[in-house]
């Protein structure tokens, strides 16, 4: 699961680029209670989704020439440039050159060698995401792709992950985590694109989940809203009940209402 304490190759921010800042904030303050603050000159008017006084996500206007609309994960590094070389030596590209983001940190935009975008955060002053895992907040990433093989040597020789198969009836979910970490301390997985039963699936991709109380009726606010639901609510025992959306403009995401945890 994801937590705040954030270790090297772990999810620790994530933003969406999209051409109505206003209306994207208006959907996703209806569908999770966020309230979008936005930034001033000094940052390009970027701005940063709020859950109370947490920080949850980040937000900015893109052009149509940019790019679609997108959630982007940021991993987190040590060293920006040496995960940028790292990227390049292991056949992605480097979108984004590192740059620094005032006393905040400082962060680059990749492409995995399969074109699927994604991001680095150096922590400064700014260490990541307030919240993560609780109702409301990222609590899970996902990758879909055509190789998954390929996509865990790509992503291990850039930031060290470690690679475990977890068993399930009819096959096994590739899991992800930071070098040395337990288990419980996995974030995402590695699917095959194949695998992933929504119609817009062919052009591989990164995925947030955000935690909610009740994975149908958020989906149901999401559609009432202007958002697809791309794949209706599915329950997996031990995991829980989640749906994969799209925001209006695009912006693909998931949710979940995780099942409750077990003690030993």
């Amino acid at each position: 699961m994801l937590t705040t304490d954030y270790k090297t190759g772990s999810p620790n921010w994530v933003d969406l680029g999209t051409p109505d800042t206003d209306g994207a904030a208006a959907f996703y303050s209806g569908l999770f209670g966020w309230d979008y603050r936005p930034g001033g000159e000094e940052v390009g008017g970027y701005g940063v989704f709020h859950l109370g006084e947490k920080t949850v996500a980040g937000g900015m206007a893109v052009t149509a020439e940019q790019g679609p609309s997108a959630w982007t994960v940021y991993f987190q590094s040590p060293d920006a440039d040496a995960t940028a070389a790292a990227v390049a030596k292991a056949g992605g590209a480097v979108v984004f050159e590192p740059t620094d983001v005032m006393d905040l940190g400082r962060m680059a935009i990749f492409t995995d060698p399969a074109g699927v975008v994604f991001a680095t955060w150096q922590p400064r002053r700014n260490k990541g995401l307030d919240a993560v895992t609780e109702v409301g907040s990222m609590c899970w990433t996902e990758l879909y792709t055509g190789d998954v093989a390929a996509a865990a040597e790509f992503y291990r020789s850039v930031f060290g992950w470690e690679i475990n198969e977890m068993p399930f009836e009819g096959g096994s979910y590739t899991m992800v985590k930071p070098a040395g970490a337990g288990e419980e301390e996995a974030f995402g997985g590695l699917v095959p694109i194949a695998a992933d039963p929504v119609e817009d699936a062919e052009r591989p991709y990164w995925t947030p989940y955000f935690e909610v109380v009740d994975c149908d009726a958020t989906a149901a606010k999401a559609e009432e809203t202007g958002g697809k639901v791309r794949l209706t609510p599915v329950f997996m025992e031990g995991v829980g009940r989640f749906a994969k959306l799209a925001d209006p403009y695009g912006a693909r995401f998931a949710v979940i209402a995780s099942a409750p945890a077990t003690g030993p």
